[in-house]
C-alpha cells in the first residue's frame, strides 16, 4: 500500500523528480495485491498499480535508491550498514504495523497512518530534496 500511496500523492502535488518502489524483507514473491490492500486503496482512492508484485529487498535496491523507508525499527536494524535506511518513525512518530492476515479495519487503520506519514516524508523530504 505504501508505495501506491505514496505515488499517488507525489502525482497529485505534480513531483516530478522522485519516484517511489516498495519492496520487502518478507515478500511473498509470486503474489498479487492482497485483497484487502485493495479495498482499502480504493475506498482512498488510490491508484492501483495494475501488474504489482511484491518485491525482495536487495542490496542493489538499496544501493540504487535515495532514501529507504522501512515500516518498522525492527527491519531498519536488520538493514543498519546497508545504506540510507530510516524508519518511517522518524518522519511520522509511529512505526506502521503489519497488516498481513487481519480484518480489513486493520488494512484500514494502516492505510490511514501511511497516508499521514506520506505527506510528512513529502513535506519533511523530498521537497527539501529537490532544494
Amino acid at each position: 500500500m505504501a508505495e501506491m500511496i505514496l505515488r499517488s500523492k507525489i502525482k497529485s502535488r505534480k513531483i516530478k523528480w522522485w519516484d517511489v518502489l516498495s519492496c520487502g524483507v518478507h515478500a511473498q514473491i509470486g503474489e498479487g495485491l492482497n485483497g484487502n490492500s485493495r479495498i482499502a486503496l480504493e475506498e482512498a482512492g488510490v491508484a492501483i498499480k495494475p501488474n504489482f508484485t511484491p518485491r525482495q529487498l536487495s542490496q542493489k535496491l538499496i544501493d540504487n535508491s535515495v532514501l529507504v523507508i522501512t515500516m518498522t525499527e525492527a527491519h531498519r536494524q536488520m538493514l543498519e550498514g546497508c545504506g540510507n535506511v530510516v524508519c518511517i518513525r522518524s518522519f511520522c512518530g509511529r512505526e506502521v504495523p503489519d497488516p498481513y492476515g487481519a480484518d480489513l479495519d486493520v488494512y484500514r487503520l494502516t492505510r490511514n497512518i501511511i497516508s499521514s506519514a506520506c505527506d510528512k516524508i513529502i513535506d519533511n523530504y523530498i521537497l527539501k530534496y529537490e532544494e
